[in-house]
């Protein structure tokens, strides 16, 4: 559900997809633009939803329900289109609703990420296991751009299999749900961590690192949706502006004896931004440092991230 009015005036354009396709179930907007103005635009968004089979509603007080949900927090919910002169009947519309299965209670990780290993080739010798939770395509290009190849797992490789592939380092992704739910990758993450891999986590994947070493996490009232939430590193008071799209956080006093600090909070709710080990090559963020859309104020997090894996390498040798 978007809260701005106008929804659309873009288009869809391909060259800019961050996933295979949509994994939305339905969409609710205020009014939608059936006219994009953009010159990559090939679809309307009322021609994108309905090519992948999405229902889409329109005419509908998106500040007043925003206001709701911020009241009472995440809820379920139905689509119903009404027109003129119809009756309707809002009890049988609640019953409805309520018998929905939460979507929660699905493996929503394993109905995004890849089945298969795929490998994106760079031209340095740095290379990074990326294990895919639903991961975004700018993570990668992230990663390649700055010359390191990344070979993408599914989030039930283990980590006898993942060290066949002889990573540099290992990046968790961002993906949808509970963590708790993606029991295989947090054993996976809880063995590489032992052999002191360098690791970076994102979003999801940041979840995933706090419950691997002892932490816990706990679901959000209504998430963190969008681009410019604001995140404070403890260490010097300054601020960063972030892109996020998360409904769990990390449990910061869940934190003690993990060997994890907490290194970023969140200037509106002081909740967990990034955690880091204090031994350990591991750190994670919270936000998405790619951002894609967004600001890129802290696309430096990947720059750090590489040069702990080359720092790693170096002793190693």
């Amino acid at each position: 559900m978007q809260t701005y009015p106008l929804i659309g005036n873009y288009g869809v354009s391909p060259n800019h997809f961050e996933s295979s396709g949509p994994k939305i179930e339905g969409y609710i907007v205020r009014e939608v633009c059936r006219s994009p103005s953009h010159w990559s635009s090939r679809w309307t968004l009322n021609e994108f939803l309905e090519m992948h089979g999405i229902p889409g509603i329109e005419s509908v007080d998106t500040r007043a329900l925003t206001k709701k949900i911020r009241t009472q927090g995440v809820m379920l919910g139905i689509l119903e289109v009404y027109f003129d002169g119809e009756e309707r009947n809002l009890n049988e519309l609640k019953r409805e609703a309520q018998s929905i299965e939460d979507p929660t209670g699905r493996d929503l990780v394993g109905e995004v990420c890849t089945n298969e290993i795929k490998r994106y080739p760079s031209g340095e010798d740095c290379q990074v296991v990326l294990i895919d939770c639903g991961v975004k395509n700018s993570i990668i290009r992230n990663l390649t751009n700055r010359g390191v190849t990344v070979v993408q797992v599914p989030p039930t490789a283990s980590s006898d299999q993942i060290a066949k592939l002889k990573p540099d380092g290992i990046v968790l992704s961002n993906g949808p749900g509970d963590p708790k739910r993606v029991k295989d990758a947090i054993r996976t993450a809880k063995s590489l961590i032992e052999l002191h891999m360098p690791l970076l986590g994102i979003c999801l994947g940041a979840q995933i690192v706090a419950l691997a070493l002892g932490g816990d996490t706990f679901k959000l009232k209504f998430g963190h949706r969008g681009q410019n939430h604001p995140c404070l590193e403890l260490m010097t008071g300054r601020c960063y502006i972030s892109s996020q799209n998360h409904g769990y956080a990390i449990d910061p006093d869940s934190l003690s004896g993990t060997g994890l600090e907490v290194t970023y909070v969140n200037a509106n709710d002081r909740t967990v931004e990034a955690i880091e080990h204090r031994d350990l090559p591991v750190f994670a963020t919270q936000w998405h440092p790619e951002a894609s859309p967004g600001p890129n104020d802290t696309n430096f997090m990947f720059d750090k991230f590489i040069a702990i894996m080359k720092d790693a390498k170096k002793t190693l040798r």
